[in-house]
């Protein structure tokens, strides 16, 4: 089985985009006549779970060929119960299809039995009655949390050394508040953030592939840009998922501060500024998927020069 990152890396020079778009959504981007053709099919929790099914499906057509990457956020479809699990594993299936990588942005954090039962569920697959196996919404990757330490991130990497996936692990978020929590200092000097960075790099360093990166990766929001050449000088091997660009205010040149000196190792993640780029672009509602194209093709472009002036 091919190492995760290299399959990403793979995938990135193929489309020559470090572009992952990012999946939450909710039924409020949908255009009024999609909402409106799903009304009276099934009961109202089916209808929302198949118009966001069709809703992804057709972003995924539109950029199937451009980018390398989606990342479903599962909180967005954990929120409509059953029918919302069901378009999550409907979305997975047909990304995968599509010869897309998916990353499932759930951020777990626990020990022991449940950690590994997390990993089968995202990462692996789960024995069933008849002793049959079933994946229940298999992914490429997975975002963790690594505050509990080795204990809650070793069941996760099982996986990634077994069956190639991979795992990004919260080092520095995207939101205002992080800094109560990850800039404070220790008393070795480090801040937080700076100590889970270096806790990322050595539980990454038996996964790393020929493409110089690791399966072990980290996600360090695009806000916090100085912070972000400081966390990747700590971690020169892992790939590091950039959250935080466009609806929240981070620019390219922001966000390619994560990538290494290769200009590799990076992922940017778009969310609202593909599934609503109808809104900028000023084009109907129902063009979404349109819409979406071409702003990810001129994302592409942004990152592109970007990298091209961090590399003079």
């Amino acid at each position: 089985m091919m190492n995760f990152a290299d399959r990403l890396q793979a995938a990135i020079r193929r489309t020559q985009n470090p572009t992952v778009l990012g999946l939450d959504p909710q039924l409020e981007y949908l255009p009024a006549s999609m909402r409106e053709a799903y009304r009276e099919t099934g009961t109202p929790g089916q209808a929302t779970g198949l118009a966001l099914a069709a809703f992804n499906m057709r972003l995924i057509d539109a950029l199937a060929d451009i980018i390398p990457a989606v990342k479903l956020q599962a909180a967005f479809y954990e929120q409509i119960g059953l029918p919302g699990l069901e378009a999550l594993r409907q979305t997975i299936a047909y990304a995968r299809q599509k010869g897309l990588l998916v990353i499932v942005d759930a951020k777990r954090n626990d020990i022991g039995s449940t950690a590994s039962a997390y990993a089968r569920a995202y990462l692996d697959e789960a024995i069933l009655i008849d002793n049959s196996r079933q994946a229940a919404f298999e992914a490429d990757a997975l975002t963790l949390n690594g505050y509990l330490g080795l204990d809650g991130i070793e069941p996760f990497l099982a996986p990634c050394r077994a069956r190639g996936k991979g795992v990004f692990i919260l080092v520095r978020t995207s939101n205002p508040s992080a800094g109560d929590l990850q800039d404070l200092i220790l008393a070795d000097g480090r801040q937080v953030c700076e100590a889970m960075a270096d806790l990322v790099a050595a539980w990454g360093g038996d996964l790393i592939g020929d493409s110089g990166y690791s399966s072990v990766g980290a996600v360090v929001g695009a806000t916090w840009p100085q912070q972000a050449v400081k966390l990747r000088k700590r971690m020169p091997h892992a790939l590091i998922l950039v959250p935080g660009y466009g609806a929240q205010g981070a620019t390219a040149d922001d966000a390619v501060q994560a990538f290494g000196p290769d200009g590799g190792g990076g992922l940017v993640n778009a969310s609202r500024s593909l599934m609503l780029a109808y809104k900028k672009h000023q084009m109907d509602p129902d063009l979404f998927d349109l819409a979406a194209r071409r702003e990810a093709l001129d994302m592409r472009q942004a990152l592109q020069d970007a990298l091209a002036r961090k590399r003079q």
